[in-house]
């Protein structure tokens, strides 16, 4: 890891940090301390090439209405009473290590998320936040299980985030969730999709105290004890107390 991506407990700038960085520190503060702070991430994931090119077709799709000035069918038909929002700012917004950024000064933390599309309600003039998801799995898609509250965290933050540029957000996000079915006869080279528009309720009012915590554990001495549901701390711990023996 570079030197400048990593935190300096003597430096006076604002220190740069993403959404998905915030939310390691919620998943486990000594991963995040042992990432940002001494430079020692977790092994990265496998990347999402398909989830990464249904965002991109959905964008386009979005985009169309966009310059339109139209409402798409999926708003229509979830009886939404809005249009996606032409701000000048979106595609900065939308792009991968530039997005949605504020200055913090109390934690001098710079933050910032890139979203997936904001649309704008007719009724309120409020701004919506929107994510797009995809999967494939038998039955209904949702958003309430255990490990889905990243996503919610991801939402409520992308909101945070935009009201610091003294926008008008509303509480009420969607996610376009898009299940990709598996019950055809064949794949014929191509994948279909049962999609879902769902509501949710934001509340960002975690932010603010999550980030001084994140300012007392970067500037503190040492790491955080590992977290009992770590699974990379577990293996860590478990690696280390393992003798292995020569031509085991």
């Amino acid at each position: 890891m570079a030197a400048t991506k990593r935190f300096d407990p003597e430096s006076n700038e604002p220190f740069p940090l993403s959404r998905s960085k915030v939310e390691l520190f919620l998943d486990c503060p000594r991963c995040f301390y042992l990432d940002r702070r001494l430079g020692v991430g977790r092994p990265a994931g496998f990347p999402f090439n398909l989830n990464s090119a249904v965002d991109e077709l959905l964008k386009r799709e979005f985009d169309r209405h966009r310059a339109a000035g139209t409402m798409h069918p999926l708003m229509r038909k979830a009886g939404l009473n809005a249009v996606p929002h032409a701000h000048p700012q979106l595609e900065t917004w939308r792009a991968n290590f530039r997005g949605v950024r504020t200055v913090h000064e109390p934690s001098g933390l710079t933050l910032s998320g890139a979203i997936d599309d904001l649309w704008r309600d007719l009724d309120s003039g409020e701004l919506i936040v929107v994510d797009y998801k995809s999967t494939s799995k038998a039955g209904e898609v949702g958003i309430d299980a255990g490990w889905q509250i990243s996503y919610k965290r991801q939402m409520e933050f992308y909101q945070w985030l935009l009201r610091r540029q003294g926008l008008g957000v509303a509480r009420r996000g969607w996610f376009v969730y898009c299940n990709a079915r598996r019950d055809l006869p064949a794949f014929d080279a191509r994948l279909e999709f049962r999609i879902s528009m769902i509501p949710y309720e934001g509340d960002d009012s975690w932010v603010e105290e999550t980030l001084a915590a994140i300012r007392t554990t970067l500037t503190a001495p040492a790491p955080p004890d590992a977290g009992e549901d770590c699974d990379y701390c577990s293996y860590v711990s478990l690696a280390g107390s393992t003798a292995v023996q020569p031509g085991a």
